[in-house]
């Protein structure tokens, strides 16, 4: 079983700036956990087949004007029947009035009741991505995301092989950090990995030999980041003598992350190796490929076209 992630109701609030209209004072004990939300019309209805009850409820226009149809007492039993199902929250769009059945009802049941001046529509379009974001799959993996001429570029390998050293020669050529030796990686959606940094260390780097930098304060703001997608992964390892590296390019290698196949190269390190620069061009050579030039397929066309010709002479 996958595990379950959760949002906490005060992060919402804070998020999104909500209005509190009956806010219990354990908003923060309260989590959300589906990335879905529900317009609870058809439940005020009376209808409660196929329920979810741990979505957040979001009173709009409609359902707003059918409460207003019913008589208060109709609309108090209507509220209880839907707030008797333990709903995390309800919130209304649109700065619309909250009609006192509601107000009571939410506090007999100990249901926060929130407001937004957004319309339903434009709050969703908000909602839902910050949904998928706090409640994705994730994993921590230990290396070094830095976003290089726009692509992501997540480093990995074993301590001591330069990760850090050259996300600091990177920020030095005008790319930006997005976190060193922890890396959160979330799945936002079916396509899309994106990375952060602990809280606690973010935007902090570690120098063997120097210790501990504060990458903002020292480079400034334009050097950091807080998140970035991840497009491309570079295993560096120590150079092997004898060991077969690939030098034209032509196998395409994926290496999965949380069930998503993200393209990837082993770097092979040695002295004399400019690591940044090898970083920035597989970083542009990774964004032409996925425009749909590949350089390594297209000298192998030329080179089999020139093979042709010369066999038909």
């Amino acid at each position: 079983m996958s595990e379950k992630f959760s949002v906490r109701l005060e992060k919402l609030i804070t998020h999104f700036g909500l209005e509190r209209i009956n806010c219990t004072e354990n908003t923060d004990d309260i989590s959300i956990v589906s990335v879905d939300v529900n317009r609870p019309g058809i439940q005020l209805s009376g209808f409660y087949d196929c329920f979810d009850p741990t979505r957040i409820q979001l009173f709009g226009m409609v359902e707003h004007a059918y409460l207003a149809s019913q008589p208060p007492d109709v609309r108090e039993k209507k509220l209880k029947e839907l707030f008797s199902n333990k709903i995390p929250v309800v919130i209304v769009t649109r700065g619309l009035e909250i009609f006192d059945e509601l107000a009571a009802v939410s506090k007999e049941f100990d249901v926060p009741v929130l407001r937004t001046s957004f319309t339903t529509t434009s709050f969703l379009s908000r909602l839902i991505p910050f949904l998928h974001t706090e409640l994705a799959p994730r994993i921590t993996r230990h290396g070094v995301l830095v976003e290089v001429y726009g692509e992501g570029v997540l480093l990995l390998g074993e301590s001591g092989v330069g990760k850090s050293e050259a996300a600091i020669e990177l920020v030095k050529r005008g790319h930006r950090l997005i976190a060193d030796d922890a890396v959160e990686i979330k799945k936002v959606s079916a396509i899309t990995l994106v990375g952060s940094s602990p809280e606690i260390i973010r935007h902090f780097i570690e120098i063997r030999g120097i210790g501990i930098i504060d990458v903002k304060r020292l480079f400034g703001m334009g050097a950091v980041k807080d998140s970035e997608k991840i497009d491309l992964v570079l295993h560096l390892e120590t150079w092997v003598e004898g060991k077969h590296y690939d030098r034209l390019g032509l196998t395409n290698e994926v290496t999965d992350i949380l069930g998503l196949p993200i393209p990837s190269i082993v770097l092979p390190v040695k002295p004399g190796r400019n690591l940044a620069v090898i970083i920035e061009i597989s970083a542009m050579n990774n964004r032409l490929k996925r425009a749909g030039y590949n350089a390594a397929e297209e000298l192998n066309k030329r080179i089999m076209a020139n093979m042709d010709i010369n066999w038909e002479g």
